[in-house]
């Protein structure tokens, strides 16, 4: 049995496309979403409510006004000794 070359070329050429889209398909980045009253003090992404600027300002450990990204999907199943993440802010008591 014998491979035409032009059929070993357009099998060659559909396995180096396949590969390539993989290849992208794995560095595209995991979708995410804010997580809030999860993060250690200091550990927060942003928003740490008042008083405080951004990113690794929060000042309590679960900080209900700070957020951390977490893979999406998740937030609301993570446990911390306040309770479950949130998908919006609470007060930062809470």
């Amino acid at each position: 049995m014998t491979i035409s070359r032009s059929a070993l070329a357009a099998s060659l050429a559909f396995s180096l496309a396949a590969l390539t889209g993989a290849a992208h398909a794995a560095d595209a980045p995991k979708p995410t979403e804010k997580c809030f009253g999860v993060s250690l003090a200091g550990q927060n992404d942003c928003a740490a409510g008042a008083g405080t600027s951004c990113a690794g300002t929060s000042v309590t450990d679960y900080q209900g006004d700070a957020w951390t990204l977490v893979d999406k999907g998740t937030c609301t199943r993570i446990k911390t000794p306040k309770g479950y993440g949130s998908l919006t802010a609470k007060a930062a008591g809470k």
